[in-house]
């Protein structure tokens, strides 16, 4: 029977058989149906990629008012809507590697204050238009441009000229940085004909699909581009994201076939979902963290006792276990984690102590009323659910915690960053100056707890030009403690990334940068069937 079986797996890698024809054949040399899937992933896989299909994603963290301007996405659907269209200098690999698009190799000065990218020649943007220097330029000038409102207006605010010279683009920073490739990784920075300044939310890129149907909370639909410079990626002729905010909606079109794949799989039905035989449940640990935020400028949470009351008032393990079902481990209050290279492990971890909650918050002197948390379903899986089990330990702690549930749909545009405190997930990023510059310093648009403190931002720009490893570990774990003790992040949990993918898709790679392969599965994958 082996002889048989091995003749099986041949013919599927010098593609002469079907998934349909060789799961029959399979089945009648009596292979358990387990077994054939997991024999026909092997040998598809093993015969390299298939071209051709329609793609089908369905995604969690899509809105109504959801653009295509990519200084504007701020949750998982705008962010993969990115991925499918466009293409920032260098892209994270999932070694930690640089992976170069746009940009072909970059050079830097002795000191780190003067980084060189050669840009790629022969790239076309989808509206026929070659991609030149200059657009990247004018690319980087608008994320500087406050008026853009843009994720990554905090990495701009380091750079103190950029020019083009020729092929190449340069910029000059205020301090060194030993990280700059990796902060312009951030996917905000996809490369625009003239920047994006005439139509940000044009859609048109370099990536490798093209848009074709732009319905915000709905569905995203790109074609492959045909002048695609990469031909590596891009496997499949169509692409449609799907917005299926709901849990129960989203597992039951990957279970019943209408989608490929899905992000944000529930931890709970995690295991029993990765039993069906069409299926695979992919997770990878990495910087990712579900959160509960307080804008350290506002009543009652500029008050440093009230908000080391809420820290010391969660259950960060019972989170853990209930929440994450072991996928994921505790958090700090402070957003890194040993997926990062300088991490300092020997930051005390904060533990549950409703005595020491007790203790600040009467220290507060807060008055009684309600400190209300809002939250969402779409906040992050399992977020409703986290927020009942902190309410139910803060109030053992004489905390009157009360929990407003608001609806998905506008969520990421009038709850987040907005409101004073409530759930919501970061990605984590690449390097620890990343994640602190877009989140943490002072004139960042993603500061989404308020936390203005200058010397914080002295350290960080100490850090970043530091190039002794030991001593910016050292600045990085100062920052770390600053912000566990003083800030207004609750970070119960570090999550992993939880997909569900039928075994039709082939080519996936497990990537800690963020899910769906950083964004990168409908690029890399492809269909076997």
């Amino acid at each position: 029977m082996t002889d048989h079986i091995n003749h099986l797996a041949d013919e599927v890698r010098a593609r002469r058989m079907t998934r349909r024809e060789f799961m029959g054949r399979a089945a009648a040399l009596g292979l358990s149906v387990a077994a054939a899937q997991t024999l026909f992933a092997q040998a598809a896989q093993a015969a390299g990629p298939v071209k051709g299909g329609t793609l089908k994603v369905g995604l969690q963290g899509g809105e109504s008012t959801n653009s295509l301007d990519p200084a504007l996405a701020a949750s998982t659907v705008p962010f993969q809507n990115l991925r499918a269209f466009g293409e920032c200098l260098v892209n994270v690999a999932p070694d930690g590697t640089l992976d170069y698009r746009m940009a072909e190799s970059v050079e830097a000065n002795s000191d780190g204050t003067v980084w060189t990218f050669k840009i790629r020649q022969g790239v076309e943007f989808h509206n026929g238009k070659t991609m030149t220097p200059q657009d990247v330029m004018r690319t980087m000038e608008r994320h500087s441009n406050e008026d853009a409102t843009s994720g990554a207006l905090g990495i701009m605010k380091g750079i103190d000229s950029m020019k083009v010279d020729g092929d190449y683009f340069q910029v000059t920073l205020n301090t060194a940085s030993a990280d700059l490739p990796y902060l312009l990784a951030d996917y905000h920075l996809i490369i625009q004909p003239d920047g994006g300044f005439d139509n940000p939310a044009a859609g048109i890129g370099t990536g490798a699909y093209k848009v074709e149907v732009d319905e915000p909370g709905v569905r995203h639909v790109f074609s492959k581009f045909a002048n695609y410079w990469d031909d590596s990626q891009g496997h499949v002729d169509s692409v449609e994201n799907i917005v299926l905010n709901d849990n129960t909606a989203r597992t039951a079109a990957l279970q019943s076939g209408q989608v490929h794949m899905i992000d944000r799989v529930e931890p709970k039905i995690a295991q029993l979902l990765g039993r069906a035989p069409n299926l695979e449940v992919k997770n990878v640990s990495g910087p990712g963290h579900y959160v509960f935020i307080m804008h350290v400028d506002t009543p009652p949470f500029d008050n440093n006792d009230l908000r080391l009351a809420l820290k010391y008032a969660i259950n960060r393990q019972e989170m853990v276990d209930k929440i994450l079902r072991g996928y994921g481990g505790v958090g700090n209050d402070f957003p890194i984690n040993a997926s990062y290279p300088l991490f300092d492990a020997s930051i005390p971890q904060r533990e549950f102590d409703l005595d020491k909650a007790a203790e600040h918050y009467k220290k507060s002197g807060h008055d009684g009323s309600p400190i209300v948390l809002q939250v969402a379903d779409g906040a992050f899986p399992g977020a409703v659910d986290a927020a009942a089990l902190f309410q139910q330990t803060a109030q053992a702690a004489g905390i009157p915690l009360e929990i407003k549930r608001e609806p998905n749909d506008g969520y990421w545009s009038e709850v987040w960053n907005k409101q004073p405190f409530c759930a919501s997930y970061w990605g984590g990023r690449p390097v620890q100056d990343q994640m602190y510059t877009t989140a943490y310093l002072s004139t960042a648009d993603w500061n989404d707890t308020r936390w203005k403190v200058p010397a914080f931002d002295d350290m960080l720009l100490a850090a970043r030009a530091e190039l002794d490893e030991a001593k910016r570990k050292d600045i990085y774990s100062q920052m770390g403690r600053m912000l566990r003790d003083e800030g207004g992040l609750i970070l119960p949990m570090f999550n992993d990334f939880v997909e569900g993918v039928s075994k039709d898709v082939q080519g996936w790679v497990d990537d800690p940068n963020f899910g769906m392969m950083n964004g990168l599965a409908p690029n890399k994958c492809w269909l076997s069937a």
